[in-house]
């Protein structure tokens, strides 16, 4: 029995440890981003002796932070939409629809996974100033419209489809269009929150291919403003913390209203009703 509670203590001793590190450095960042003019911003102090929103206010007077907020949000809804729909329709007829070259092409969507976009990067940029879309918001868009991370796993999501529904769905008269809007997509709500949440995650953080694309500052994301806000304001951690949040607390909250739809969406595959 004493042994017991000496595991459930390092147990929760390893999980308090873990969670320390994880969130640590975010509280930290929070605390230097109200902490006032006199104080230390290189002291790990998280309850500021005298706290201040004024940080944040000071940002947006300076720099249009908000217009590059509604950039990145604008090019992530984007990508949301294009990646859920895209991905879902490649995904199904992976899974489900029979043609020449279906293994194939399943085998050029996980190789291409392997491929580091460094790679590939000036390559995507040739193309995008080919079709004049270099220093344009559809081309920070168009690389990530369809990743083939997310028609993998919506291709592993639709494999769970019981092969007996979608005959009966094909004794029915049901064409493939039907038995995709009907039977596929809602077998597959949990792996689309999923697909959804990782769309718009690297679409905020992404910080390279805007930076290689775009030149006006008024076309920015959010990222490449952060970047610029740390070159103007160096010698003040305070704007360059307060920026940060801005640009954490979307991601926190949309995680905090999926999260439910998350921790299963990966392995739900059943037909309800």
């Amino acid at each position: 029995m004493r042994r017991a509670h000496v595991y459930l203590a390092l147990r929760y001793l390893g999980l308090l440890s873990i969670l320390a590190i994880s969130i640590g450095p975010f509280l930290w960042q929070f605390a230097t981003s109200i902490k006032g003019p006199g104080e230390d911003v290189f002291v790990p102090d998280f309850i500021p002796d005298d706290p201040t929103f004024g940080n944040y206010a000071a940002v947006a007077e300076v720099v249009p932070v908000w217009t590059f907020a509604l950039n990145s949000l604008g090019v992530a809804s984007v990508n949301v939409i294009t990646n859920c729909l895209g991905a879902a329709m490649a995904g199904y007829a992976l899974a489900r629809l029979k043609f020449r070259g279906r293994r194939f092409a399943a085998v050029i969507f996980a190789s291409s996974i392997l491929v580091p976009f460094e790679a590939i990067m000036i390559s995507l940029f040739l193309v995008m100033r080919g079709f004049g879309l270099t220093n344009t918001l559809t081309g920070v868009v168009l690389p990530g419209a369809i990743a083939a991370l997310n028609v993998l796993l919506l291709r592993n999501a639709f494999l769970a489809l019981p092969a007996e529904v979608e005959e009966a769905a094909v004794i029915d008269g049901a064409n493939a269009w039907q038995r995709f809007t009907r039977l596929g997509l809602p077998s597959v709500k949990g792996t689309l929150v999923v697909v959804a949440l990782f769309s718009f995650m690297f679409s905020w953080d992404d910080f390279l291919w805007p930076l290689i694309v775009l030149s006006d500052q008024e076309k920015y994301t959010l990222t490449i403003g952060l970047a610029y806000l740390q070159g103007t304001f160096v010698q003040n951690q305070r704007l360059v913390a307060a920026g940060t949040i801005i640009a954490v607390v979307p991601l926190i909250l949309l995680f905090l209203l999926l999260q439910k739809h998350f921790f299963r969406g990966v392995g739900e595959g059943a037909i309800k009703g």
